[in-house]
């Protein structure tokens, strides 16, 4: 079965970087799609990011130019470049894996598989 599980999130001042990182196993060669979610408090989660497997990328308009998604397939490791980092960015961040599907979507339900999120705090 698949697995997802993230690492690389902590507390940051605003102007600063953080890079998550989401080791899968487990993921067959089929076509999919790799994606970041974040839920800040109190609030609904969110799409952040997601690469297809040909590598195109897709980012949240928030996010656009601060945050760069990147995937090793040699690693199987997918990852998340955060700079310029604000406090609206506070949020459990999770990553996620979607098999099929012809279009690199940001909505949840799209999504069949989920680590159980990391912590990034900025303030």
């Amino acid at each position: 079965d698949v697995q997802l599980v993230e690492s690389g999130g902590g507390s940051v001042q605003p102007g600063g970087s953080l890079r998550l990182s989401c080791a899968i196993s487990g993921r067959s060669n089929e076509n999919y799609f790799l994606a970041w979610f974040r839920q800040p408090p109190g609030k609904e989660r969110e799409g952040v990011a997601v690469i297809a497997d040909d590598g195109t990328t897709r980012y949240a308009n928030s996010v656009k130019g601060r945050f760069t998604i990147s995937k090793d397939n040699a690693k199987n490791t997918l990852y998340l470049q955060m700079d310029s980092l604000k406090p609206e960015d506070t949020a459990m961040y999770y990553c996620a894996l979607r098999t099929g599907g012809c279009l690199p979507t940001m909505m949840m339900t799209d999504y069949n598989y989920w680590g159980q999120g990391t912590q990034v705090t900025v303030s």
